[in-house]
């Protein structure tokens, strides 16, 4: 089993996100990889030595699965946010 592969769940252990779980979705070479952490859903680039791999692996493009490992809700699309909040 590789260490660093798509979809290896992670803990972040420097940096904004330190702490958080994060998934590998891409490997870009030269010891960086992409990641979607909990704190920010959004892909970011980090270094490997800035990862801590646990033993867990799913699959990054079934969103039920990453939000699981992540730990998080599924965010809401912005169209049913807007509807949820109570006029003034």
């Amino acid at each position: 089993m590789a260490l660093i592969e798509v979809g290896r769940v992670c803990i972040k252990k420097y940096g904004r996100d330190a702490g958080s779980k994060a998934v590998v979705t891409k490997v870009i070479g030269n010891g960086m990889v992409e990641i979607v952490t909990s704190v920010r859903p959004k892909e970011r680039k980090s270094n490997v030595k800035h990862l801590e791999f646990l033993g867990e692996k799913v699959d990054p493009k079934d969103e039920s699965q990453l939000y699981r490992a992540l730990e998080i809700e599924k965010p809401k699309p912005k169209a049913e946010a807007k509807q949820a909040k109570p006029k003034k």
